[in-house]
C-alpha cells in the first residue's frame, strides 16, 4: 500500500534498505536537481564531514549510505539514494533526504516530488510512500524533503519540506559540516592587456628612468686564515667588427686647357688682386714659363733674327719732319 503524505506526517519502515527517489518535471528555464544525505547522531549534527553524502562524495565511507545517479523517465528526472536502514551505525539516529538547486530559486522546479522504495522489491513495484514538495516561499535554493529517523528498534519516514535560502553550503553547515574556505573561487587578478579603470591609472610613457642611487663601498674586513677562492674566469664575448669607413676618392684636378701648337700662351683674362692699402706691396710676379710641349714632340725654336733683313722703303708719310 502506497502512502500520500502531507507535511509533517511520518509512515513507519519495515524494509531493511530503502531508495529514496527525488523526481521533477524539466523544462525551459527549470534548474537541474541535486539529491544528497546528512547522516545526524542523537546530538542533530554530523559526527564529521564524512557524514555527507552529495555529488563531491556520492558514498558514505561506511557504505550504508550512497548516490544511485539520476535517470530520466516517463515522469520526468530522477535522482536517487539508497540506505541500508539494518546495517547503519547505532550511533547514526537520523538520516536527512535532501535536494538543492545550485542556487536557483525552487520557483523554477515543476513537480517535485520524493518516493520511498524497498530496495528490495523489483523496479516495478509500487512505492511505500511518497510526499509531494511544494515550496513555501519559492525562493529557496535547498530543501529537507523528509527524513529518516529511528523509533525504537524500527525506523520511520517523517515529510518535512522545509527549505534553506542560501543553498546546500548553508543547509550544511547549520548541521555541523564545515566549510574550507580556501576551496573558494580566488577573486580574478587584473590582467594588463584590459583597460585600465580610474582607479588603476596607467604609468606615463615613456617611464621616468629613476635617478642613480650613490654606491658606497664597503672596506674589506681581513679574516683570519682566509683561503684564496679561486675566482671564476671570464668568458671571452665575441668582439663586433668594425665597419671600415673608406674615404672618399679626391676629385680629379681640373686639366688646363693647351695652347695651339706654335702660338705663345694666353694671359689670365681676370688679374690677381692687388694687396689691402696700408699692406706692403708684392714683388714683381715671376715669368710665367710657358708650358712645355707633350712628351715626344718637337721642341720649338726661339726665332732667330736675320742679320740681311732691312726696312723696305718708306713713303713720305713716314719720313721725320
Amino acid at each position: 500500500m502506497t502512502h500520500a503524505m502531507l507535511k509533517g506526517s511520518n509512515v513507519p519502515l519495515e524494509a531493511a534498505a530503502v531508495r529514496a527517489v527525488l523526481r521533477w518535471t524539466p523544462g525551459q528555464g527549470s534548474p537541474d536537481v541535486d539529491a544528497s544525505a546528512l547522516l545526524l547522531g542523537a546530538d542533530g549534527r554530523v559526527r564529521s564531514d564524512e557524514d555527507f553524502v552529495f555529488y563531491n562524495q556520492p558514498r558514505h565511507p561506511s557504505g550504508k549510505v550512497w548516490r544511485l545517479g539520476k535517470k530520466r523517465v516517463a515522469e520526468g528526472l530522477t535522482d536517487t539514494v539508497q540506505t541500508d536502514l539494518a546495517g547503519l551505525d547505532p550511533a547514526v539516529d537520523r538520516v536527512l533526504l535532501l535536494a538543492s538547486a545550485d542556487d536557483v530559486p525552487f520557483e523554477r522546479v515543476r513537480g517535485l516530488r520524493i518516493s520511498l522504495y524497498d530496495a528490495a522489491a523489483t523496479a516495478a513495484a509500487e512505492p511505500l510512500a511518497y510526499f509531494d514538495i511544494t515550496p513555501q516561499t519559492g525562493a529557496e535554493t535547498a530543501l529537507i524533503c523528509g527524513e529518516l529517523y529511528r523509533r525504537g528498534e524500527g525506523w520511520k519516514f517523517r515529510a518535512l519540506g522545509e527549505g534553506y535560502s542560501n543553498g546546500l553550503v548553508g543547509l550544511a553547515t547549520d548541521f555541523g559540516i564545515v566549510v574550507d574556505e580556501s576551496e573558494a573561487v580566488p577573486e580574478p587578478t587584473p590582467d594588463a592587456s584590459l583597460p585600465r579603470g580610474p582607479q588603476q591609472p596607467a604609468p606615463p610613457w615613456p617611464a621616468q628612468p629613476a635617478p642613480p642611487q650613490p654606491v658606497t663601498h664597503a672596506q674589506p674586513q681581513p679574516q683570519p686564515h682566509a683561503q684564496p677562492q679561486p675566482q671564476p674566469q671570464p668568458q671571452p664575448q665575441p668582439q663586433p667588427q668594425p665597419q671600415v669607413a673608406y674615404p672618399a676618392a679626391p676629385p680629379a684636378p681640373a686639366m688646363a686647357p693647351q695652347p695651339a701648337y706654335g702660338y705663345p700662351p694666353e694671359p689670365p683674362r681676370h688679374p690677381a688682386p692687388g694687396p689691402a692699402y696700408g699692406y706692403p706691396q708684392a714683388g714683381p710676379a715671376p715669368a710665367v714659363r710657358p708650358p712645355a710641349p707633350a712628351y715626344g714632340y718637337p721642341q720649338p725654336v726661339a726665332p732667330v733674327p736675320d742679320p740681311d733683313f732691312r726696312m723696305p722703303p718708306q713713303g713720305p708719310q713716314f719720313l721725320p719732319r
